[in-house]
This record gives structure tokens, C-alpha cells and sequence, in this order.
């Protein structure tokens, strides 16, 4: 009996099943020649061309999990298995700007905006026929689902939102911050410069790796991990889309007037009335808020989980087990 070969993201995910599920006692997960594994698929999007990956079965209860800066899809390699083994339908699409997703239109704005993002999410969702799904993201992922939950409730059944509440607003976005925070926030400042464009362009590799190290300084991972997630900045899309983001923020680009109506309820910092769970590493290296800061936020039944161990801002990557239990856990 002939059969073709498994190509490598498919492997590390069954692979992953298996070792998963002999450590959390959520029972079997499917082997390599079981139940579907995650494939990559495409489909047509709003704006995009959204390259995404799915597993689990198509009856399902749906789960939406979206990656950040500098990171893609491969954050939630060990979450997918454990998430399919209690029987979900699992969703990870590479954002605008990286991997194989690609504008529909060729002179479309590469616009980073937090609207056009969170919009991404929702047309996602119309284009699959999933009328509401648990959302789990961290960083850009995180902002759009907080987005999503306060906007648009009725899509989002529950919520993981690692670093909590992140919604913002660019008037927000000019406010000085005492200088210790500021100098965090140096690549903002960097990518607000020509020079910061063309440094990012020319270096991406190296300096999304750095980004991940002061990110996650505790995190020891290696080099072909790295890599696996680096090809999806080669994104043709993918530094326009990042400058412009991190420039908007600023005040510095401007976005695309049909957001405008969202942003500006945005900039009301909308409670989120879904069920929560809020997380965040005890290594975070990267800047966020403490979680007294964004509680008042949370109006719905709600639980902040703290992951100790020297676990950073790439949450799911490094504690995949404890962000697919929290996933379980708010959707019941």
C-alpha cells in the first residue's frame, strides 16, 4: 500500500499529539494515520488570500488562534494537538503580511492598523462559515481578539488573551511614558525612521531574533525553531505591514478612512464582556501591562493565570500546555 509522504509541519504535529497526550491525561489524540492532521488551506478573505492552518474535526467547536510580532503559526504547534484531542476544531491563520497570505489586490494599502486586523478575524470567520469561535492569541494576536470580543461579542464564545487587555488608540499611542518604558519600546521609535524601514528590510532575520531573546529571555530556544518561523517573514507584504502598524500607533501613518468608525470606539477602550481568561509568563521581556491594570476591563466571568517558569511573551510556544488548558477550560 502506497503512501505519500507526511510533510513536516503535519509530522511535528502528530508527533506532538502523541508526547501531548501521554503528559496531560486528555486521553489519545490521533495518530498519523488517524484523524485528519493540520493542513494548510487557503481561502479568500475580505482583503486576503488567507493561508491558514486546520485540524481537529469539522464538527467541532470552533477555535480561532491568531500569532503576533515577530512570530506565525508555529507558536501553536504543541497547543493544536491538545486542542483537536478534546474535539475542536482548530483554526491558526498566518496574519496579513506573513507566510503565504496575500493581498487579493495588488495596490491595496499594507495597512497595520488594529482595525484592519481585527476585521481580518471576523472576515475569517464569514469566509469559513463560523458564526462564533474561542479566540486565543498573544501580542498583535492578542490585540485583535480582545478587539473582536469587545466589538463583535457574538462571534467570540470565549476568550485567551495573554497580556491581557491590549486595545488602544494612537491618541493614546503619543503619550510620553516614564523612560525606563520608553526605552523599551525602542524598535517603535526605530521603524518611525526610513532608516528603521531599511534596517528592518535588510536584517529581518537577525532582528526578529533579537526581538525574541529580550522577548523571552529565559526561553532557550533553538536555532531551527527560529528558522521554522522566520520563513514567514519573507512575506513580500511583510515589513510595509510592520512599519505601518507600529507607525500608526505613533500617529506617524495614516489608515484606511473606513476603519475610522471602529477606531474610534476603540478609542473608548470597550469592555469585554466575554468569558476570560487573561495570561501572562513570569519572564515577559517585552512590554506589558500588569494585570491590576486591565481587571475592570473583564465585566464577564473572568480568571487571570500567571505561568511560572521562566516562561516570556511567546506564551503558547513556550507553555503550549498550559495555553491549550486555558483554551479547554473557557469554553466550557
Amino acid at each position: 500500500m502506497n503512501h505519500e509522504p507526511m510533510d513536516p509541519t503535519r509530522r511535528r504535529l502528530c508527533q506532538s499529539a502523541i508526547a501531548v497526550a501521554a503528559v496531560t491525561g486528555l486521553g489519545p489524540l490521533a495518530s498519523p494515520g488517524g484523524a485528519a492532521p493540520a493542513q494548510l488551506k487557503r481561502i479568500r478573505a475580505g482583503a486576503l488570500d488567507v493561508a491558514y492552518l486546520e485540524a481537529g474535526p469539522a464538527n467541532g467547536a470552533p477555535v480561532l488562534l491568531l500569532h503576533g510580532w515577530p512570530y506565525d503559526v508555529h507558536a501553536f504547534d504543541e497547543v493544536v494537538p491538545i486542542l483537536t484531542a478534546a474535539g475542536h476544531r482548530v483554526i491558526v491563520p498566518y496574519l496579513r503580511g506573513y507566510g503565504p497570505t496575500r493581498f487579493v489586490a495588488a495596490d491595496a494599502l499594507r495597512n497595520g492598523q488594529p482595525a484592519a486586523l481585527a476585521m481580518d478575524a471576523v472576515d475569517l470567520l464569514d469566509a469559513l462559515k463560523i458564526e462564533q469561535a474561542v479566540f486565543g492569541g498573544f501580542d498583535w494576536g492578542g490585540r485583535t481578539a480582545d478587539i473582536v470580543a469587545a466589538l463583535w461579542p457574538a462571534r467570540v464564545k470565549a476568550l485567551v488573551a495573554v497580556s491581557g487587555y491590549l486595545i488602544g488608540s494612537q491618541a493614546a499611542g503619543k503619550q510620553p511614558l516614564p523612560p525606563q518604558a520608553e526605552l523599551q519600546w525602542w524598535y517603535q521609535f526605530y521603524f518611525a525612521t526610513e532608516r528603521g524601514r531599511a534596517g528592518y528590510d535588510k536584517n529581518r532575520h537577525d532582528f526578529n531574533k533579537l526581538i525574541w531573546h529580550l522577548a523571552s529571555p529565559k526561553w532557550a530556544f533553538d536555532d531551527a525553531t527560529y528558522d521554522r518561523s522566520a520563513a514567514a517573514f519573507d512575506n513580500p507584504d511583510h515589513v510595509a505591514i510592520v512599519v505601518h502598524n507600529y507607525r500608526w500607533r505613533l500617529g506617524l501613518a495614516e489608515g484606511e478612512p473606513k476603519f475610522d468608525a471602529i477606531e474610534a470606539k476603540l478609542a473608548d477602550a470597550p469592555t469585554i464582556g466575554v468569558p476570560t481568561i487573561t495570561m501572562e509568563g513570569d519572564a515577559n521581556g517585552a512590554p506589558h501591562p500588569e494585570p491590576a491594570a486591565y481587571r475592570a476591563k473583564f465585566t464577564g466571568r473572568y480568571e487571570h493565570r500567571t505561568v511560572n517558569g521562566g516562561i516570556g511573551h511567546n506564551l503558547p510556544q513556550e507553555a503550549p500546555r498550559d495555553f491549550a488548558r486555558a483554551v479547554i477550560d473557557v469554553a466550557r
